[in-house]
């Protein structure tokens, strides 16, 4: 009864969490009058993904290195498949070029080296981890220093500026909501898989995974209902791009990441690559340059036939 309790609780913080991180996005990008489109791929995809930092790195100092894995992995998977599959529905989205010049190359990129790293010797070394934590830095520099304006905004009248110390509140206050969010959430449903006995990989690709995605759940469809759809889209590319490079670079250099459940490379991995690529062919087909509601059912049954096969096979 207490985990379901912890479930409802958490669901709540991270509905505030990020319409107050939203609301600090916005303004912090109209006080430094830098696209929004970067703003959601760095402070709420940093913010966003710290609840998969925390429980990646709890995990693999606890020696549970799959779970590790499981959490990024299906978050990486939870974050196409659910989170944008679920946005679509309440709205399309507008793709500019900055798309598949920078934002998918590079989240493609990570998720193809993070695959050949691991199926070298099945282990994410220090260096390996601090090799991904340098390409995110000078991903970062990227965005800053050339990313175009990505999106126009269609309601500018909800662009009010707040003063520094409000901006600052509402980024705390955020960053603050999911992480708490995010934390009572997943020992919540834990709780409740643990009782069904289900396995360690199981519980990291689906119940973990799905928790830590909630965050980017609650931020995007926010953004999209209130027209910030830079920073919806941004934030979930931007999340999956942080998870490997920042997540996984960061725990790998705390301490190395061991493959044990082979389904994880075998599989899980697998599908992970291919959610990153048909978000590519949906963005041109059918409508070009546009994500609509029809991606979004795609991309909704292609992640309950992945969560089909990871539970049944």
């Amino acid at each position: 009864m207490l985990d379901i309790v912890y479930i409802l609780i958490g669901l709540v913080a991270l509905i505030f969490g990020g319409d107050w991180l939203l609301k600090a996005a916005v303004a912090l990008s109209l006080r430094l009058k830098i696209p929004k489109i970067v703003i959601g791929m760095t402070v709420v995809s940093f913010a966003t993904s710290a609840p998969e930092l925390i429980v990646s790195i709890k995990a693999a100092l606890d020696g549970f290195p799959d779970l590790s894995l499981a959490n990024v992995i299906g978050s990486n998977i939870a974050n196409l498949g659910l989170v944008l599959g679920i946005t679509l529905l309440f709205g399309s989205i507008e793709v500019t070029k900055s798309f598949y010049k920078t934002d998918w190359p590079v989240m493609m990129l990570a998720s193809i080296l993070f695959y050949v790293l691991l199926s070298i010797d099945g282990i994410l070394s220090f260096w390996e981890g601090f090799s991904m934590f340098v390409l995110l830095l000078i991903f970062l520099w990227y965005l800053l220093r050339f990313q175009e304006t990505a999106v126009v905004d269609e309601r500018p009248e909800d662009d009010v500026p707040l003063s520094l110390q409000k901006t600052l509140l509402f980024m705390v206050l955020g960053g603050l909501g999911l992480w708490v969010g995010s934390e009572l959430l997943i020992s919540g449903a834990v709780g409740l898989a643990t009782f069904f006995g289900v396995s360690e990989r199981i519980i990291g690709i689906t119940i973990v995974s799905i928790g830590t995605s909630v965050p980017e759940l609650a931020a995007s469809v926010i953004a999209v209902i209130k027209k910030e759809k830079a920073i919806s889209l941004g934030n979930l590319i931007g999340s999956n791009i942080f998870n490997i490079f920042a997540v996984l670079g960061i725990t790998a250099m705390i301490t190395p990441i061991k493959v044990i459940d082979q389904a994880l490379l075998n599989s899980d991995i697998l599908w992970m690559l291919g959610f990153a690529f048909l978000v590519l062919p949906l963005v041109h087909i059918p409508s070009k340059m546009r994500l609509e509601w029809r991606d979004g059912v795609v991309l909704l049954i292609c992640y309950l036939l992945f969560l089909y096969v990871a539970i049944f096979t």
